[in-house]
């Protein structure tokens, strides 16, 4: 039995915009590995830190990601293209030869590019992810052999409803006439007007993301587009390497900042789903998305939408995902860690709030102090106003329910053959929580801190120091110190300790306290 993707693809080329990012690089992975039959993957790259897109590409070629298909399949390397543009300009930005080339001889398009910074200002993520979107749109229009147009959104773009179904809503303005209003208002102007423009929406991505799709939508039927929402992306559960990632972004980037105890408090609903997919299962939906909806009898009279998400099927809680963790890092310890990694989440914002002045935002003023003395440079109340940012745009999506529908999603297996099946898995439901945090952690170690497993015996005696500093710490400033104070202070307290004679006599501080004669 052949793989029936593959025969699909076979002699079809690809375009990806966005192709340096974390799910841009899976996907070309998984294609280049996975159909050896496809033709050739235009992948668009900008020129960044003064490194061409030829030297990006080269880069990226020497990942742990892609060690399979040097190892296995160094020919499929040939078949990635490298183009250098941004959708940020018209026409991509794409040199005018190289365009007509992929007017030619394209006939997928894959939309990734976009700007993931949830906290960037409104106009940023309009520009890129709304009107960068509508330039993606006008080259595909002119894409003589197009048969599908695959547009990466998210499934947070509707915080307005209760359950997001598999179709795309009407947004709350016209993209038009809020693009046409951000091209000649100033950045003051369009921050001043956010909050009344963002309306539910706790930030600019799913706003930008959600005007995207109603441009997107617009296209079809005349355009073979689809719109796909991935849930929060984590680290890859199998392929191509257990737990690979390249940022911190997401729970990620929370287990990293709490296990090197930078974190120490989270405002999160501990009882509420965690509504997370790996890339790899996210990747092999998105690949076979194209083929499932050309092996349709019909066209449908929508837009084709896919959420992939767990939908009813989760089971996995953030306080579970939370307690794993903790265990995790204890086993598996990063190096130089600050403190002691032994945060906590808390369902109530005005506690939470008492906690990050104590643990985060003290102690950040304390350390860049004794830099000062030091005559180094100070750098953590920078380090934690970044860490306030990104917990409160994170929080936003740890403090509710979010429910999907994910017919469509689950529709893509039932018509794949067995090749395919195994090839391309995207059952969610087989995944094992331990195990896979695990992994998840270990990714980050390895892949984002280029932390080595050799070192762990350092790690873990640096996690056991640090363990006592903390239970020591902890005794003195929340126990021994608030019990000193009351004794000196408060006459019928301190009677009340005397009577506990010697425990209280040789405690530190305390004994004094409470015996002066003595």
């Amino acid at each position: 039995m052949n793989s029936e993707v593959n025969e699909w693809y076979k002699g079809r080329n690809v375009l990806v915009t966005g192709a340096s990012g974390l799910m841009g690089k899976v996907l070309i992975e998984k294609m280049l590995y996975s159909v050896p039959d496809i033709g050739c993957v235009y992948a668009l790259v900008r020129s960044k830190r003064g490194k061409t897109p030829e030297s990006r590409i080269e880069d990226m070629w020497k990942l742990p990601l892609f060690s399979r298909i040097r190892e296995e399949k160094p020919h499929m390397m040939k078949k990635l293209i490298p183009v250098s543009g941004d959708i940020m300009y018209d026409n991509l930005g794409i040199d005018p030869k190289v365009l007509e080339q992929i007017y030619d001889e394209v006939s997928v398009v894959f939309h990734f590019a976009a700007s993931l910074r949830l906290e960037a200002p409104l106009k940023e993520g309009l520009e890129m992810n709304t009107k960068g979107t509508m330039r993606v749109l006008d080259v595909a229009k002119r894409i003589k052999n197009l048969v599908s147009f695959v547009h990466l959104s998210t499934a947070f773009c509707y915080p307005d409803y209760s359950r997001m179904a598999e179709k795309v809503h009407d947004p709350p303005a016209n993209p038009y006439e809020v693009l046409n209003a951000a091209s000649w208002l100033t950045d003051e102007q369009v921050n001043l007007l956010t909050p009344s423009l963002l309306q539910a929406h706790a930030n600019s991505y799913t706003y930008s993301k959600r005007l995207a799709e109603t441009l997107v939508k617009e296209q079809y039927p005349d355009l073979p587009v689809c719109v796909v929402r991935p849930s929060i992306v984590t680290p890859s559960y199998k392929e191509p390497i257990e737990g690979w990632v390249d940022n911190l972004n997401g729970p990620v980037g929370l287990m990293v900042g709490a296990g090197k105890g930078v974190i120490r408090s989270m405002h999160c609903i501990g009882h509420y789903h965690a509504e997370v997919i790996p890339v790899d299962i996210a990747i092999n939906a998105i690949i076979v998305i194209p083929y499932y909806i050309n092996s349709l009898p019909e066209k449908s009279p929508e837009i084709p939408v896919f959420n992939l998400t767990s939908g009813d099927d989760r089971d996995t809680t953030w306080k579970e995902v939370l307690d794993v963790g903790k265990a995790t890092v204890r086993k598996y310890p990063f190096e130089g860690p600050l403190w002691y990694p032994d945060g906590n989440i808390r369902h109530n914002k005005f506690i939470h709030n008492i906690c990050v002045l104590f643990f985060h935002i003290l102690p950040a003023y304390f350390i860049d102090f004794l830099m000062l003395i030091f005559g180094q440079k100070r750098f953590m109340v920078r380090i934690q106003n970044r860490i306030s940012v990104g917990l409160e745009v994170l929080q936003y999506f740890t403090t509710r329910e979010w429910w999907f529908d994910t017919h469509n999603f689950k529709a893509l297996s039932t018509r794949l053959n067995q090749v395919d099946t195994k090839t391309f898995p995207m059952d969610l439901k087989i995944i094992e929580v331990e195990p896979y945090i695990e992994s998840c952690m270990l990714g980050a170690k390895m892949f984002c801190l280029k932390e080595k497993l050799e070192n762990l015996p350092k790690a873990r005696l640096q996690n056991n120091i640090l363990y006592v500093l903390d239970l020591l710490v902890t005794a003195f400033v929340f126990y021994l110190l608030p019990l000193y104070l009351l004794a000196s202070y408060v006459e019928p307290f301190r009677m009340i300790l005397s009577f506990g004679g010697p425990f209280v006599r040789y405690l530190p501080l305390v004994g004094k306290a409470v015996f002066t004669e003595g």
